[in-house]
């Protein structure tokens, strides 16, 4: 249990992890829109170009799989300091290279420091937290503030590459904030958290979490979800350059659109989380991410530009409620090995997808046909969705958790 906290240090470990998220998705989602420069500056395909996009994934998953323990071993501040160190070197760094392989190699050490401060900043997010449905609540505006990154980070390198101005500017502009989080990161004050020596947290831990029910529950809840929303921001903007409708515009910023509904969506959770319960919101909004999916299947690219950007605002709840129920199902002092676990999940699924994707489309010869395979992905969170919405398997865990933080 951590010692009682001053509202106004929980207010401003808040307000850490939201910045944090902010400057990690101001990259993150911004690669939808540098792919198509890549492939037109370097003479790519499809597959080669998903490479900007999965190699930092696979660095995360594997940061948060065999690094995840360091938040529970070192303390989620150390560990938060080291992510965030390594996060601003990289990104200093894309200021001295011109080559693709150079990139992508900043990138896989920008992955390696996402797991260090993602983990930290999730286990820290359960230590302010009295109860499940507040972790829930937090966890959801701290993912708006991701959402809020996911609109700057798009929108910036748009602008930059309409005025001829290199997208490597992005990385230099997150490298500056993330130095800033930095300085003030030292002078914030954590929770201390009572240890528990029966139970030291190492990576052999990490892989017992590993052989829970529970978390591989969540955990292939979240890939699955993950697996959706990703094909969305890295390989929509492609899909939708063959469209030549009246709906031009809608078209050019569907992206931006895309984030504005998910991070509008993220911001709502607190309202809906108080008036039903997750497992209903969450059926019904896999239900229509499916749909949205289908409609992209059966009417083409025509269908696509609405039904695509619309998917923002069903996904906006999915991921951090769930993030939020699997890592609350576990004790504070465990929070994050647990979160290091789905962290992997999330970065194998974000890495692997778009790749998957990219190898259909060149294989079939076209874009579209990296879709069919995203809506089966869609289908299949919709049957997990049903499943604990009929099942309700965290039941139990989640009320002995909340008996103990109370």
């Amino acid at each position: 249990m951590q010692q009682e906290q001053p509202l106004h240090s929980v207010q401003t470990i808040r307000w850490l992890t939201y910045m944090m998220f902010l400057m990690f998705a101001m990259t993150s989602d911004a690669v939808g829109v540098i792919i198509p420069s890549l492939i037109d500056n370097y003479q790519l395909t499809m597959t080669e170009a998903s490479a900007f996009h999965y190699t930092p994934m696979i660095l995360i998953a594997f940061s948060g799989l065999f690094l995840g323990f360091l938040a529970d071993k070192l303390g989620r501040k150390i560990t938060i300091l080291l992510g965030l160190s390594l996060f601003s070197t990289a990104c200093f760094c894309f200021a001295l290279g011109d080559s693709f392989i150079v990139f992508v190699c900043l990138l896989g050490l920008i992955g390696l420091a996402i797991g260090l401060f993602k983990t930290g900043a999730l286990a820290l997010l359960g230590d302010i937290s009295t109860s499940s449905h507040e972790h829930t609540k937090t966890m959801n505006q701290v993912e708006g503030y991701f959402a809020v990154g996911a609109i700057i980070g798009p929108a910036a390198v748009s602008y930059m590459l309409a005025q001829g101005i290199s997208w490597t500017y992005l990385y230099i502009l997150a490298g500056a904030l993330c130095f800033l989080l930095i300085v003030y990161t030292t002078s914030v004050q954590f929770p201390l958290l009572r240890s528990h020596p029966q139970s030291a947290p190492n990576l052999s831990k990490t892989f017992e979490a590993m052989n829970d029910p529970m978390a591989l529950l969540f955990s292939s809840a979240i890939g699955l979800y993950v697996a959706t929303e990703v094909a969305i921001y890295v390989w929509m903007p492609t899909l939708l350059l063959d469209y030549k409708g009246d709906l031009v515009w809608l078209a050019t910023y569907s992206l931006t659109l895309f984030f504005v509904l998910r991070a509008v969506g993220r911001f709502m959770a607190v309202w809906l989380l108080n008036q039903w319960s997750w497992q209903s919101v969450l059926l019904c909004l896999s239900l229509g991410i499916f749909v949205c999916y289908l409609a992209t299947l059966f009417l083409g690219v025509n269908a696509a530009v609405i039904a695509l950007p619309l998917c923002g605002l069903f996904m906006s709840m999915i991921y951090p409620t769930l993030n939020s129920k699997g890592i609350s199902c576990f004790p504070k002092h465990q929070h994050g090995s647990i979160a290091g676990v789905i962290l992997f999940f999330t970065a194998v699924s974000a890495a692997l997808t778009p790749l998957l994707m990219g190898v259909v489309s060149d294989a079939f010869g076209h874009v579209k046909f990296g879709f069919y395979l995203a809506t089966g992905f869609a289908f299949a969170l919709f049957v997990l969705m049903l499943f604990n919405w009929v099942k309700d398997p965290s039941k139990s865990k989640l009320e002995i958790a909340n008996e103990q933080q109370g």
